[in-house]
């Protein structure tokens, strides 16, 4: 490739070719595209009531603590329930408490980081005393204190994990901000008489995405981990409803007896944050123009 074709590539262009270097950046990805299918293929099954290749509900005492076989490839638990169907059914759950707490915390993060940075001087120090607030507080541990008070469910454990996680957005939106503000292109917004939600939304925003977009990568996995751990400790999504988190707790009762009970949701849950800690990573070389050679 000429000089001459390297200056006009896009911004697109180049982000493709610093990803594609990055091998397991792109093995992340594709471990992440599988699960959604999955997650997605068997969230229809349970639309239409179907079951495969059991029903993740369904008991079976004769069944019991049955080891891995061909006709249980992950066993089967203390009630005789196929362990490989409820993972399949918990990969949904998992999934979906991770995108829905980054939603809300990403939403919240681009709130505060954006007016923080925009506006500076008392605003900026109100809001960013109170993420020093927030963060002061063990993260892990006031989300078991806020749960423990609410009733344990799906919902509570996805809007609690989300409202304790977006102090680490806020200060990357609010750094590139106070970088953005002073380049020429914002100050020419203002001399044009743009407003303020303008500047912010249309000009600022759009070029501060990019560590937004890392760090709720990242986040995912956290979620998931976060999910995981309170399911684990009774505090999240509740039986019989089927999470990696709720089936290692019933496990670690059999953790001698039926090892497959614990091995198998833990090296779903290692694989799946490992995945998205790769693939975020690989965004953020591919992003972050300074990792370029």
């Amino acid at each position: 490739m000429s000089e001459e074709e390297k200056r006009i590539q896009s911004p697109y262009d180049e982000f493709k070719k610093q990803f594609v270097k990055n091998k397991l950046a792109i093995l992340g990805m594709l471990f992440i595209i599988v699960l959604f299918i999955v997650a997605f293929v068997f969230w229809a099954f349970s639309l239409w009531n179907l079951h495969f290749p059991y029903n993740p509900s369904a008991t079976s005492l004769a069944a019991k603590l049955a080891p891995p076989s061909l006709v249980h490839p992950f066993g089967t638990d203390q009630l005789g329930r196929d362990v490989l169907t409820r993972m399949l059914h918990g990969a949904r759950v998992s999934l979906l408490v991770g995108f829905v707490a980054v939603g809300i915390s990403v939403f919240l993060g681009i709130l505060v980081g954006s007016l923080a940075g925009f506006f500076g001087g008392w605003v900026e120090s109100l809001l960013m005393r109170f993420v020093d607030v927030v963060i002061s507080f063990p993260s892990f541990f006031l989300i078991l204190t806020v749960v423990a008070l609410l009733k344990p469910s799906f919902w509570n454990v996805m809007i609690v994990i989300g409202l304790t996680g977006w102090t680490g957005t806020a200060r990357f939106v609010r750094a590139e901000f106070l970088s953005l503000k002073e380049r020429d292109f914002i100050q020419a917004a203002h001399a044009l008489g743009a407003k303020s939600g303008r500047i912010i939304f249309f000009h600022m925003l759009p070029n501060a995405l990019a560590p937004v977009l890392i760090s709720a990568t990242l986040g995912i996995a956290g979620a998931i981990l976060t999910e995981a751990g309170l399911s684990f400790l009774g505090f999240g999504v509740q039986p019989p409803e089927p999470t990696w988190g709720n089936i290692l707790a019933e496990g670690r009762l059999y953790i001698f007896d039926a090892w497959w009970l614990t091995v198998f949701p833990g090296f779903a849950i290692l694989f799946t944050v490992l995945a998205f800690n790769l693939f975020g990573e690989g965004l953020r070389d591919a992003l972050d123009p300074r990792l370029k050679t």
